[in-house]
């Protein structure tokens, strides 16, 4: 728990660490403007066809036509992910290899395709991406030749290295999005209202340099009470008739509760853009309830591809951050609680995103609720969709995920007890999830304990391949 990470500490940790505590300046905010941040630019990712391609029809190779097939994909790919850029060459040594490497840059990750029977191990190409220290995707065809042997045994040596071996092209696109992970991370900058909490490591700025290379800003409360001030009037009405529109249903709060939501989110999304941030964490939540719940600027956010996490939970926070880079979607973050009788896992918030397939998905549909612990003020209830497989997980101590999976089988119609937003997941084994639920976290910390974030789809095989190329474990809770 980083409770004892006060504002005087994080100050201190920020000269040792180059972090930034965030002047005011004070601008108007556009009515109706959306403002999402982008990294300053692509991802440059290696890509090396390693050997040379032989004739159709005989022996272990990837023919021409195969190879052409391939760049054709990888740029659908780039068009799809919208921010990689594959520097495609072939390398029949290690000094190619290396020059390739050096093209495209030393914070560019390696892909590479192999050709014929040595390939990467007989060639020097697998050498030279080693000796680089970066992380590599080896994609291999079937009958390509025997070099899938080896991705996995150099894993175990210490390289951040995995293995697609598949006749799928679109795992290009894959690989791609996985190896963009790290590098966007180093690019992030992350803002922060303290106090942070979650596993130690998470909340050390020093740690979070070293491990992830993302930049942490801290935000003082004034200077978002400034912004919180200039919200242009016609603006947060508008949000908040858009909000209104959009419910199935008002149940407990009143316009004045959701035009002091609205504004609060309109300066969220003015910090956001000033700072030009990918990330929030608000560990004041509870501080701002008298001037406006923080919850739909959070959903407004998400929905945009901006985590933001409640109760300055850092683990949840690097989570999404996570998932929103290697697969375009947001997550609910939220409590656990279980129903044996019924082999289910209930996860339940006060917050979360409408659109749970990313940006551009639907919206879920939602009523609107007072807070379920305070009794006051506006949240979303969002009713996620009941069939949908999931993937539960958290990022802890910046180097275990935590990962379950399951399928929604129950979403209320208003919800009773507990937070607003709720669903019932259907678990493959409940008695080995209680039993092994955060036995990756020291301490008692019960938010810490407590809070996991969920997705769409079953992520699990990915976040393998992304522990393999990131240097984290993968822990399945159940």
């Amino acid at each position: 728990m980083c409770q004892q990470c006060t504002r005087r500490v994080f100050l201190g940790s920020t000269a040792a660490g180059g972090l930034l505590l965030a002047s005011s300046r004070l601008t108007a905010s556009g009515a109706g403007a959306v403002h999402t941040a982008k990294p300053a630019s692509k991802v440059r990712i290696c890509t090396i066809f390693a050997g040379s391609c032989g004739e159709p029809g005989r022996n272990w190779v990837v023919t021409e036509g195969e190879m052409a097939a391939m760049k054709a994909r990888m740029v659908e790919a780039e068009k799809n992910l919208g921010n990689v850029e594959f520097v495609i060459g072939q390398a029949g040594n290690g000094a190619e290899a290396a020059a390739l490497l050096a093209k495209a840059g030393d914070d560019a990750p390696a892909l590479v395709i192999n050709l014929q029977i040595g390939g990467l191990v007989r060639t020097g190409v697998a050498t030279a991406v080693l000796e680089s220290r970066r992380p590599m995707v080896v994609f291999s065809k079937p009958a390509s030749g025997h070099d899938w042997m080896y991705p996995y045994r150099w894993h175990k040596e210490g390289h951040r290295v995995t293995l697609l071996a598949t006749s799928d092209h679109s795992e290009l696109e894959r690989a791609a999005s996985l190896l963009r992970v790290a590098p966007l991370l180093r690019r992030s900058r992350v803002l922060i209202m303290l106090p942070m909490q979650g596993t130690p490591a998470s909340c050390s700025p020093e740690k979070i340099k070293e491990r992830l290379g993302t930049e942490l800003v801290a935000i003082d409360q004034e200077r978002f009470n400034q912004l919180l001030d200039a919200v242009d009037t016609q603006a947060a009405e508008a949000e908040t008739e858009r909000w209104l529109r959009g419910a199935k249903r008002v149940v407990e709060p009143q316009r004045e509760d959701v035009l002091k939501a609205a504004k609060v989110s309109l300066a969220m999304d003015k910090l956001i853009e000033e700072e030009q941030a990918q990330a929030l964490a608000i560990g004041t939540c509870m501080a701002w309830l008298p001037r406006g719940f923080p919850c739909l600027g959070f959903t407004r956010l998400r929905d945009r591809g901006i985590p933001a996490s409640c109760e300055g939970d850092m683990d949840s926070l690097w989570t999404m951050l996570m998932f929103q880079y290697a697969f375009g979607i947001a997550g609910f973050q939220g409590n656990a609680t279980f129903d044996t009788s019924r082999n289910a896992l209930w996860t339940a918030h006060c917050v979360g995103p409408l659109k749970m397939d990313g940006p551009d998905g639907p919206e879920a549909p939602y009523l609107l609720r007072s807070h379920s612990e305070i009794g006051y003020g506006v949240v979303p209830e969002i009713q996620y969709r009941v069939g949908q497989e999931i993937t539960r997980a958290k990022f802890v101590n910046l180097d275990t995920m935590l990962v379950s999976g399951g399928t929604i089988m129950e979403v209320p119609e208003l919800s009773e007890r507990a937070c607003r937003t709720q669903i019932v997941t259907k678990v493959p084994n409940v008695d080995s999830l209680v039993r092994n639920w955060s036995t990756g976290i020291q301490g008692n910390d019960m938010m810490t304990l407590l809070h996991r974030v969920v997705f769409y789809g079953n992520r699990t095989q990915d976040l393998r391949h992304l522990g393999d190329l990131m240097g984290f474990n993968v822990v399945q809770e159940g």
